[in-house]
């Protein structure tokens, strides 16, 4: 049996299905009804809530008092046919005449399910009254926010229930039929186009089908977004294989063994250096302000490092062999020295540091192979990222056998050696001026670690970088890289906002967790992180204000991210994915302090003196935010600091587009899912009457599910602001289907990258 779920599943890859495909698919599920029903060719309730994969009952029991059209309890092959066949093929009207019917919940047959819902208890049947009550209607919403995750007061929904209703009760006659349910839809467009979507992406919603990654490389935006990586890889495999070529042509003479020898040799002293240079990160944030930002892929400066490493250890792999097997060939040729005596004994015709090269080598070859197995993401992220540190700080004897080893490495390696230790001594120059004192902290929902640190009088950052902090109270030697989420214009404190994902930030949370801090009641989401930080620890007492005291941290950095080309854009378009959004948190803090200053103007004559001028800083004709969350909750960390940013805009300029900002919720039933249909009109609705957003409480309507985003893009494309340029913060899997969008439509991606 192929499972119960399989009879109301599309093939693997079919979305919107056209004529034909429907056609394909009624027959698919024909085929599939024998393997999953019983003997008696009969789907129950229990089967069918199983295939629709809902997270709550209601609405299966609803389809299924539908589709079982002769009330027994079962639904035939006959029944799911005809019942498919109809929104398959059915009319627009036939359509919406089903989700009137699912909408219309006092069926009284016998037979029928009992919907049990604090303070309504309806009946849950096939076919209705002909109209839509409102205690049905209230009914149906609180499923709705149910499967949505949506947690709203009671009172709330009441809201819910009166505005939809109003709405669509033309007639004030206390019910709401269908010509009158037809006709508030038909203000909806985009409700009336998901009703001609198939049944079959009603029933389960298609997974996206991605194009592949082997066509993308093939189209000229793949190459003109990623032209200065693929130049840079360019150069780096002609580097290597000229080395390489060059050195083993010099010893040519010695046989093929020392040719190979030779070659790898000369690329390891290469790219022994160059692993140093990639993690120059004070160098690299210098370059980002020099022309050289714009050909060097300075983002991907740690990925590289990566490769790096594999390429060091495959060279030091072929190096060593190709010396045993040239020690080989001359043990057997003179006789002079066994094997074991040219690896393990110092001879001065091997090389390196009185002879000791075989021995200098292989102590490199097992350092290696250690450093490599241990940084892997499956140690650092297991709770072994002590395991990591220590291994990863054997470099220094990885630099100081090389010195041994080789006798030309030092050429190589004075000058970015030079600048490494430079490096070193002013981070360790900042930790031993003195720690740093956490002076507030703040526990946000999904274990969120809201810092407040003092910021030093002399630390200067840009919008967006971040920072490695260390707080021995957690870990005495671990150092994490956090993006700073407060804006540089915020003079006496930094802010972190640090979500528990590893050992590391688990520890952190449950280490500010120890003063507990009493539960209170619900709040709005807009309430001040501010008033949070004193009610929270204004109960706490004492001991939450010694522990705060006693809690001292040390920083490193600040170090700089793609984010800095952010106010070099002409439209900007910034993707923040959960705690993704912090770096934009600082952005946005920025550039609306940046928009006041050009907003400036006298207040007699009201002539602006700013606003003609251009900005070096600042370059952004537009600005687009776009933050995808998982559920209600999440929106709590940054709600504040949004409706603080949408005053500002309506005070400088009321029904201004400078920055628009869109919010998704990923576990709210979709637009295109006709269980939602209702919730989304009346969430729709309220927002519009109170211009206010009943899930957050911003101005700006959260949207239920993903984003589209070709339609995103499409409109972005279509405002011709300017030149785009994407820039996005979180998952690896968004980045690459956002990433295939922008190489679509022509828009530079930035993905931040630690």
């Amino acid at each position: 049996s192929l499972g119960t779920a399989a009879i109301l599943c599309p093939p693997a890859g079919s979305c919107t299905m056209s004529v034909g495909e429907d056609a394909e698919w009624l027959q698919w599920v024909t085929k599939q009804f024998d393997s999953i029903a019983g003997e008696d060719k009969e789907i129950s309730l229990e089967e069918f809530k199983t295939a629709l994969q809902v997270k709550e009952s209601f609405f299966a029991e609803r389809f299924f008092a539908l589709f079982d059209t002769d009330g027994s309890g079962t639904i035939s092959l006959e029944e799911l046919l005809k019942a498919l066949s109809l929104l398959v093929h059915g009319t627009e009207m036939d359509k919406l005449r089903f989700l009137f019917q699912v909408y219309d919940v006092d069926g009284g047959r016998e037979g029928a399910v009992v919907c049990q819902v604090p303070a309504l208890s309806l009946c849950v049947g096939g076919a209705g009254s002909g109209c839509i009550e409102p205690e049905e209607l209230c009914v149906v919403l609180q499923w709705c926010l149910r499967e949505s995750a949506i947690a709203l007061p009671e009172q709330r929904l009441r809201d819910l229930t009166f505005a939809l209703f109003e709405a669509a009760d033309k007639d004030r006659s206390g019910s709401i039929t269908f010509e009158e349910l037809k006709e508030e839809l038909e203000a909806f467009p985009e409700v009336m186009e998901n009703l001609t979507i198939s049944a079959a992406s009603w029933l389960k919603p298609p997974a996206a089908v991605e194009r592949s990654h082997q066509a993308r490389c093939l189209t000229w935006a793949y190459w003109h977004n990623h032209r200065a990586t693929l130049a840079f890889l360019g150069s780096y495999t002609s580097i290597n294989l000229l080395l390489f070529s060059l050195a083993a042509l010099h010893h040519a003479s010695r046989g093929g063994w020392v040719m190979v020898a030779r070659g790898c040799g000369q690329c390891l002293n290469f790219n022994c250096t160059f692993l140093a240079v990639l993690m120059l990160r004070r160098c690299l944030t210098w370059l980002r302000a020099t022309p050289l930002a714009a050909v060097l892929p300075l983002d991907q400066h740690v990925v590289f490092h990566q490769l790096v490493g594999y390429v060091v250890l495959a060279l030091a792999a072929a190096h060593t062999g190709a010396h045993i097997a040239n020690f080989s060939r001359l043990a057997q040729q003179d006789g002079h020295h066994a094997l074991t005596q040219y690896l393990f004994s110092a001879l001065p015709e091997v090389g390196g540091l009185g002879g000791t090269a075989s021995q200098t080598g292989l102590a490199l070859q097992g350092l290696l192979a250690a450093m490599l197995a241990f940084s892997s993401p499956c140690v650092r992220r297991s709770g072994h990222f002590e395991v990591f540190y220590w291994t990863h700080l054997s470099y220094i004897s990885v630099w100081t056998l090389l010195i041994l080893h080789g006798p030309h490495f030092w050429k190589w390696f004075v000058v970015p050696g030079c600048l490494f230790v430079l490096e070193k001594v002013q981070g360790l120059a900042w930790r031993r001026a003195g720690g740093l004192r956490i002076v507030e902290v703040n526990l946000l929902p999904s274990k969120v670690t809201h810092l407040v640190i003092e910021r030093p009088q002399s630390f200067h950052y840009k919008p967006g970088d971040y920072i490695y902090l260390n707080i021995p109270a957690i870990a005495t030697y671990e150092w994490h890289p956090f993006t700073i989420s407060s804006a540089p214009e915020q003079q006496e404190t930094l802010w972190l906002h640090i979500r528990s994902l590893g050992q590391w930030t688990n520890k952190l949370y449950e280490y500010f967790q120890e003063p507990k801090c009493p539960s209170p009641g619900p709040k709005p989401l807009s309430r001040s992180l501010r008033e949070k930080r004193h009610q929270c620890w204004a109960q706490v007492g004492a001991d939450g204000a010694q522990l705060l005291a006693n809690t001292g941290c040390y920083i490193d950095g600040p170090y700089g991210t793609p984010a800095r080309r952010i106010f070099s854009s002409e439209h900007a378009v910034l993707i923040g994915a959960g705690i993704g959004i912090t770096p934009f948190a600082s952005i946005l803090q920025s550039i609306m302090c940046r928009y006041r200053r050009r907003k400036q103007s006298c207040p007699s004559c009201h002539y602006s003196w700013c606003e003609d001028l251009q900005d070096e800083e600042m370059m952004l004709r537009k600005v687009d935010f776009i933050w995808i969350n998982r559920d209600q909750k999440h929106f709590e960390w940054f709600v504040s600091l949004l409706a603080k940013l949408e005053m500002e805009q309506a005070e400088q300029e009321p029904g201004g587009r400078f920055l628009e900002m869109h919010m998704y919720m990923t576990s709210a039933l979709s637009k295109n899912d006709m269980k939602a249909i209702g919730l989304q009109m009346a969430l729709d609705l309220l927002a519009t009457k109170e211009q206010k957003d009943s899930i957050t409480g911003l101005r700006t309507r959260t949207q239920p599910g993903r984003p589209d985003w070709s339609k995103v893009f499409g409109k972005v494309a279509e405002e011709k602001r300017g030149k785009v340029q994407v820039f996005f913060c979180g998952s690896p899997a968004l980045a690459k289907v956002i990433r295939a969008q922008c190489e679509h439509f022509g828009f530079c991606f930035f993905k931040e990258h630690f």
